[in-house]
């Protein structure tokens, strides 16, 4: 459920009485490390904070803690009566409902039932344990602390460990408007990105001469190769080191009108849970026998996100182009390489080639648990009436064959 949060008052679920002031844990602590509040009593018995902004970093799959502690005197108060409450921010005024607890009664909202659970570390924790991450889960969490007298409230910022990837689909560059960029995105195994995700890949290097939309409903895109077809050398319109002199930026075109104006995409993926292998049949393959082939071997056509998963986070490198699932023919490139692409790793494009030419092979998903129906090693092709020499060569009757 979302909320503007001029709508949350005294009235909100379960209001509880106790005076509290907020204490949030220093998000910027490394992932699995111990975070420490460092707590000061002033003159006048107020409680003051010290922490250091930053953020907490998790991937998809895995389980974090959301920081947040509260402090106030025992002796007057009742810790049973306080209500804690986690909100995610989705627009700058509104907020959408994830945890809840008053005491014994605990309460998780939509996508987060089950998998959103308090910590429970003595009194005063707040902190948020969030179990099997998400793409979505990506973002700020505002973590309150409210009763009928007073509340206050502390924000920790969740980051994944992932990729950025431009993404246009088959029918060419710039057809996408915001809501068409999210669904792209989605199709591919990813989430649109973020302004600072974006930044990110720029300063690993990403390179990208044509606009996309990111989350925030912004037109950016990344050189770190300044030229003049590329937003020229330097200027107004960049962000980056030195203000996007010669030395590159992420140019920005602000905000654009998300129902009628058309770019491509900047999405973002994250860790795989499965595993993308390259599959070479006995024979090249076209569009339409790619998910045969990869269905012998128990698994999907890979998607674009999770080939980029798989070339960044499991360093997947194979310098030959397969089939993936938007009809698009790619391949990773880890350890740059004469013939292969040039000297800059990365996932090179073949662009959307026709269906029906024959690549010589295609990249698959199998996901986690999903078994290996031939892992001696099998491929696709035609049986019977003399093998590959004669027999039926509709794909439709091809049959796995010992490779």
């Amino acid at each position: 459920m979302v909320c503007a949060r001029a709508a949350l008052g005294p009235g909100a679920l379960w209001a509880a009485a106790c005076g509290v002031l907020l204490l949030t844990a220093p998000a910027g602590a490394q992932r699995g490390r111990k975070k420490v509040v460092h707590v000061l009593e002033g003159e006048s018995g107020s409680v003051v904070v010290q922490t250091a902004p930053g953020q907490v970093v998790s991937h998809r799959g895995g389980t974090i803690v959301l920081p947040c502690r509260y402090h106030y005197e025992a002796a007057a108060h009742d810790h049973d009566g306080v209500r804690l409450k986690w909100t995610k921010v989705v627009d700058p005024l509104a907020f959408a409902d994830v945890f809840v607890a008053l005491g014994p009664q605990h309460r998780a909202f939509g996508s987060y039932r089950g998998r959103a659970e308090l910590q429970g570390d003595g009194p005063g924790d707040a902190s948020l344990v969030l179990r099997n991450v998400t793409l979505q889960d990506y973002g700020r969490y505002e973590c309150e602390v409210t009763n009928e007298l007073e509340d206050d409230t502390g924000m920790v910022k969740l980051d994944l460990e992932g990729v950025v990837f431009p993404y246009h689909p088959r029918g060419g560059r710039y057809k996408l408007t915001f809501t068409e960029a999210q669904r792209a995105c989605a199709e591919q195994d990813g989430i649109l990105a973020s302004a600072e995700q974006l930044h990110a890949a720029w300063r690993d290097g990403l390179d990208w001469c044509n606009a996309g939309w990111l989350r925030d409903g912004s037109v950016q895109y990344p050189v770190s190769q300044p030229r003049e077809p590329c937003g020229g050398l330097g200027g107004a319109g960049s962000a980056g080191t030195g203000g996007g002199t010669a030395s590159g930026g992420v140019r920005n075109y602000g905000y654009r009108h998300n129902a009628e104006e058309r770019y491509d995409a900047f999405c973002f993926t994250s860790n795989l849970p499965g595993r993308v292998f390259f599959l070479k049949p006995l024979r090249p393959v076209p569009f339409s026998g790619a998910a045969r082939a990869c269905a012998a071997r128990g698994a999907a056509v890979a998607k674009v996100g999770q080939l980029f998963a798989a070339w960044k986070l499991q360093l997947l490198d194979r310098c030959t182009a397969g089939w993936l699932a938007d009809g698009s023919a790619r391949y990773p490139i880890v350890n740059p390489r004469a013939r292969c692409g040039g000297r800059r790793p990365g996932v090179r494009s073949l662009g959307f080639p026709d269906a029906t030419r024959r690549l010589f092979g295609v990249y698959c998903y199998r996901a986690p648990g999903a078994p290996d129906p031939a892992p001696g090693g099998w491929g696709w092709g035609w049986a019977g009436g003399g093998g590959w020499a004669g027999g039926a060569r509709d794909p439709a009757a091809w049959t796995p064959l010992r490779v």
